[in-house]
C-alpha cells in the first residue's frame, strides 16, 4: 500500500499545482517537519516495539534528513524528510517516479537499526565479526558487483545489497534477523548465511541489556533545520547526469524495439507509449537492479526523447514490447552498475 495523499486528494488541478510551486520555493528546514506527530513517528514506534520483543533496550534514535541512513558510523537512524508530509511524499512521488510502501519503509528502518547497533557497541572491531562479515575497512563504493547465485548472503533489500560491503552484510542479516515472523532458521537452512544469522542472535543475546550512549544529530548529520535550500534546489542536486556522449547511442536498440512509420504506420507513437508506461517501468528497473530510481527515470526520460526523435511507433503487442523494453533497460543499468564497480575494488578485496 502506498502512502496516502490526505487534505489533497480532492484538491483541483490548480489548486494543487499552486500549492506544489509554494513549497518548492520554500526551505526545507522552514516547512516546520518533525518525526513527531507525523506518520514517521507510528514507523518508528512499530520498530521500537519490534527491538523490545527481541530484548534489545537501545532504540536508536530517529530524526528526519535528506536521505535514509546512519551518519559516520553513528548511532543514528535518518528518514528522508518527505515521509513526514503527505504533500511532500506526492512531490517525491512525482519527481522520483515512487515513494517507500509501508513495508518498504519498515525493511529500510531495520536495516538502518543493524548499522546503528553496530556502531553503538563496535561490533565491527571484535574478530569474531571481522572473520564472518569480512574486514569493515574495506573500500565502500556506491555501485558493486555481484553474484545472483550466492548463498553466502541473505536477502532483504533488493538487489543484493548484503554484498556491496561487510557493513551492509551485517546490516542486511541483522534486519532479515529482526523481521518478525520471519523463520531465518528455516528460510536459511544450508545456506552459509546460516552461520551469520546466528552469529546476531548470540550478539544481541550479549549486548540486549546494555545502554550505550544515545547521541543527538548535529549540523553535519544533516537534520531538516540544518537544510538550508529549497526543496526545488534539493531535488536538482540529486539529478544525475547519463553519460552520453552523444544523443545516437541507443538509436539502434530503439529501432529493434519499435519500428519506423513504414513498418508500423498504424502503430501508437513509441514515446507515446513509453510516457504511459513511464511510472511501471522505472519501478520495475530500479526495483531489479538497485540503481536508483533518479537515474532510471532520467534514462527513461531520455527514451521518450529519442523514440519522439525518430518517430518510433510500436509494432507488436504491447504487452511483449512493454517486456522487451523494460529488460533493455534493466540490462543497460546493470551494465552501467558492472562498469562503474569494475574501476573499482571487487568483493573479496581488503583494504
Amino acid at each position: 500500500m502506498r502512502l496516502a495523499f490526505r487534505g489533497l486528494v480532492h484538491a483541483s488541478p490548480n489548486d494543487w499545482e499552486r500549492e506544489r510551486r509554494s513549497l518548492l520555493d520554500q526551505r526545507i528546514s522552514e516547512l516546520g517537519l518533525s518525526v513527531q506527530g507525523s506518520l514517521v513517528e507510528k514507523y518508528v514506534e512499530r520498530l521500537y516495539a519490534e527491538l523490545d520483543a527481541k530484548g534489545l533496550r537501545f532504540h536508536p534514535p530517529v530524526y528526519l534528513s535528506d536521505e535514509w541512513g546512519c551518519p559516520d558510523g553513528t548511532p543514528l537512524i535518518g528518514v528522508p524528510f518527505y515521509l513526514a508530509d503527505q504533500r511532500l511524499a506526492r512531490i517525491e512521488e512525482e519527481l522520483a517516479v515512487e515513494v517507500e510502501s509501508d513495508a518498504d519503509v519498515m525493511r529500510y528502518l531495520r536495516h538502518e537499526a543493524g548499522h546503528a547497533f553496530n556502531y553503538a557497541y563496535r561490533l565491527y572491531d571484535l574478530a569474531d565479526w571481522r572473520r564472518i562479515f569480512g574486514p569493515y575497512s574495506r573500500p565502500y563504493r556506491d555501485r558493486f558487483r555481484a553474484n545472483p547465485f550466492s548463498r553466502d548472503y541473505v536477502r532483504h533489500i533488493l538487489g543484493w545489497y548484503a554484498q556491496k560491503h561487510p557493513d551492509e552484510d551485517f546490516a542486511e542479516t541483522f534486519a532479515v534477523w529482526l523481521t518478525p515472523g520471519r523463520d531465518w532458521r528455516t528460510e536459511y537452512a544450508g545456506w552459509p548465511a546460516l552461520a551469520k544469522l546466528e552469529y546476531i542472535d548470540r550478539v544481541m543475546q550479549d549486548v540486549g541489556d546494555q545502554l550505550p550512549d544515545a547521541p543527538t544529530p548535529g549540523d553535519d548529520d544533516l537534520p531538516v533545520e540544518s537544510m538550508q535550500y529549497t526543496l526545488a534546489e534539493h531535488y536538482r542536486s540529486l539529478d544525475e547526469p547519463l553519460p552520453l556522449g552523444d544523443d545516437r547511442h541507443f538509436d539502434g536498440d530503439l529501432r529493434t524495439l519499435f519500428g519506423t512509420t513504414d513498418e508500423a504506420p498504424h502503430g501508437e507513437s513509441a514515446a507515446e507509449f513509453v510516457r504511459q508506461h513511464r511510472r511501471e517501468i522505472v519501478s520495475r528497473i530500479a526495483y531489479w537492479t538497485g540503481e536508483s530510481t533518479i537515474t532510471v527515470r532520467a534514462f527513461v526520460d531520455f527514451l521518450i526523447q529519442r523514440s519522439a526523435s525518430l518517430e518510433l511507433r510500436v509494432r507488436g503487442l504491447e504487452a511483449s514490447t512493454l517486456i522487451e523494453l523494460t529488460a533493455f533497460g534493466t540490462a543497460v543499468m546493470m551494465n552501467y552498475r558492472l562498469t562503474d564497480a569494475l574501476h573499482g575494488s571487487q568483493p573479496g578485496d581488503d583494504a
